[in-house]
């Protein structure tokens, strides 16, 4: 498998930041690691070669990115909104930087590719997408939480106001940009869950996630998997390699 591994100061951020290139050819993939991930856990965590063929197959090509998570959602020392202003930088740093950066890479000047992640991963793909659909063409988000009130951000009701642009739950009912709603129609939408351990919040948001997307007309393949599906990577796997599988 071809691979390629590039680092760069990041305006945007401030900071070195690396990412790690898998494949030739195909459909560029934005990847986003799970919480208080580094690029190469994709990797690490075995997904790459669990989905060798597709790769190799010319039929996407993963940009596997660093996250600023423990800069942004998990650093508790500082305000709500701090947080959430760093996370916007990291999303400016994907729209000015990566973005463009797939677009050379691909020779493609208009590409959108598509981002994707499990859990936290899940989270940044679908807010970044929903964000930014006129850079993004879709996702596929497997296991995400989907609104910032939950334990996990140690985040409560009353924060929300600081953080509302960030937190998909809330903010997806109130889009009325009709430009950025059209984006959305035209993309490839496929967020997932199972329904077993440790997937109770996920079910829940993916529900409310649902049915925002229905209310704005917004086609979306939206699945839900059995009761022994838990929050793992073994299940990860045989749902990337199904929904691939349905995307080509």
């Amino acid at each position: 498998m071809h691979t390629e591994y590039h680092k760069w100061y990041s305006p945007n951020l401030g900071k070195d930041m690396e990412l790690k290139v898998y494949g030739c050819f195909g459909k560029p993939f934005i990847v986003f690691p799970c919480s208080r991930g580094r690029f190469f856990d994709f990797e690490g965590q075995g997904m790459i070669g669990k989905i060798s063929s597709w790769i190799d197959g010319d039929k996407i090509k993963l940009y596997s990115i660093d996250s600023v998570d423990t800069e942004s959602w998990y650093n508790f020392s500082v305000a709500p909104e701090v947080r959430s202003a760093r996370n916007d930088q990291y999303y400016k740093y994907i729209t000015d930087e990566v973005v463009p950066f797939i677009r050379e890479h691909t020779k493609v000047a208009d590409e959108r590719p598509i981002a994707t992640g499990t859990s936290m991963g899940a989270y940044h793909a679908v807010n970044f997408f929903l964000k930014h659909p006129e850079v993004c063409g879709g996702t596929i988000a497997l296991s995400g939480l989907y609104r910032l009130d939950r334990n996990e951000f140690q985040m409560n009701a009353g924060d929300i106001k600081d953080v509302y642009y960030n937190s998909p739950i809330h903010y997806m009912p109130n889009i009325t940009d009709a430009s950025k709603l059209e984006w959305m129609k035209k993309s490839q939408i496929i967020i997932c869950t199972g329904q077993g351990a440790w997937e109770d919040e996920a079910i829940a948001d993916t529900r409310d996630l649902e049915y925002s997307l229905k209310n704005k007309g917004i086609p979306a393949w939206v699945d839900y998997w059995g009761n022994d599906v838990n929050h793992d990577w073994p299940w990860w796997y045989i749902q990337m390699n199904h929904f691939l599988s349905k995307m080509f």
